[in-house]
């Protein structure tokens, strides 16, 4: 990625998907060029949380929403300490953000942390493009002498895609930290950092649980270093065929019994730790608006959502593992994908999509609760 941070409201900008379709704009954020792979995000707000969730990392994320950066960016809503997005689409801009805890421009953020943007851009068909082709790497490319348009493609082209991509590494903390628990120590979590989002510790210190966050490469003997009553592994960005330490470790929580809470990436390594295979999806689930049942209760939640790979697991039986019996017991009401597992015989489950809600609806926030309820049942 190649960056300027000059004034870009009237700088051209050119995006380039790989199958050859152009959609030209003008520059948001930084002026340079950036490559992803172009997904597109159905939320109609928290665009802050998305740009800083680590699980976007090398993804051009397209706002399906019209109008964006109109609460501008704050000091207090981010979910890690930068930008973790490779690119940025936008159809309108705000012209004035207007929020009592804005501090800049989202056109200011994106440009001082070197981040490509493109405004102007048809985001209806290009969406529309995405759901019919398949996600697709892109570039984004801005500037006053821009490559002609085979050079732009040929480039596209080159960029590496995300299937096979191992990138957990690259985005969790290298240090191990504590987030203490809020209103007395009931618990001890080990959280495997595989891409945090800094509310994720924070829902479950509420609950009286001293989280220690972990980096990706740690090892079952650092996870059990320090003495946890339970053991949680997080979302996180690329392939989960790539991510066999993750599997390994888990399979290890999963030998001695350990209440075990997983989201997102967290469910897809649950996934492979029980001997199902993953698949990439078509365009991927990403939003705060996506509909889950759980099957255990039959409630319908409505959710927040940023995987492009799922769990091949059956819906329709329970499976023998070499964990004991396991069952979906989450599923997405648009599409049918497994969005949750649960063993039978043992205290651990997951889900594909993000109970932290930030941003996002509440309607997840039990499954903390749940978590708790194991590690009070194996205290029992």
């Amino acid at each position: 990625m190649t960056t300027s941070t000059r004034g870009t409201g009237k700088v051209p900008a050119v995006l380039v998907l790989e199958d050859g379709r152009i959609f030209r704009g003008r520059a948001y954020g930084a002026v340079g060029e950036t490559f992803g792979e172009a997904v597109f995000s159905t939320g109609m707000t928290g665009y802050q949380e998305t740009l800083t969730d680590p699980s976007y990392h090398r993804q051009v994320v397209v706002m399906t929403a019209p109008h964006v950066g109109n609460t501008g960016v704050n000091d207090e809503d981010a979910e890690s300490k930068r930008i973790w997005v490779s690119g940025y689409v936008v159809r309108d801009p705000a012209r004035v953000p207007s929020n009592w805890r804005s501090r800049r421009t989202l056109d200011e953020e994106l440009a001082a942390q070197g981040v490509v943007g493109i405004s102007g851009v048809d985001t209806r068909a290009l969406t529309r493009h995405l759901r019919e082709r398949g996600a697709m790497r892109v570039g984004i490319f801005s500037g006053n002498a821009l490559p002609d348009e085979g050079t732009m493609l040929a480039e596209v082209r080159q960029a590496p895609e995300m299937t096979g991509a191992d990138l957990s590494a690259e985005v969790a903390t290298k240090e191990a930290y504590v987030v203490p628990a809020q209103g007395g120590k009931k618990f001890t979590v080990a959280a495997v950092d595989l891409g945090i989002k800094g509310m994720t510790p924070y829902r479950m210190a509420e609950r009286g649980i001293e989280v220690h966050v972990l980096p990706a490469t740690a090892t079952v003997d650092d996870v059990y270093a320090v003495n946890p009553d339970g053991v949680f592994f997080s979302n996180g960005p690329g392939d989960p065929a790539t991510a066999d330490h993750a599997v390994s470790v888990m399979r290890g929580v999963l030998e001695r019994g350990t209440p075990l809470f997983g989201i997102c990436f967290g469910n897809q390594i649950l996934g492979r730790a029980l001997g199902f295979g993953t698949y990439k999806l078509k365009y991927g689930h990403r939003g705060i608006n996506q509909p889950v049942q759980d099957r255990t209760t039959g409630k319908v939640e409505v959710t927040a959502h940023n995987h492009g790979f799922a769990v091949d697991a059956p819906l329709d039986k329970v499976s023998d593992t070499p964990f004991g019996r396991a069952e979906v017991s989450h599923v997405c009401l648009n599409d049918n994908v497994v969005e949750g597992l649960q063993l039978l015989d043992k205290p651990a489950f997951s889900v594909q999509y993000h109970p932290e809600a930030a941003a996002g609806p509440h309607d997840a926030a039990y499954l903390f609760d749940r978590f708790v309820s194991l590690m009070e049942g194996q205290r029992a």
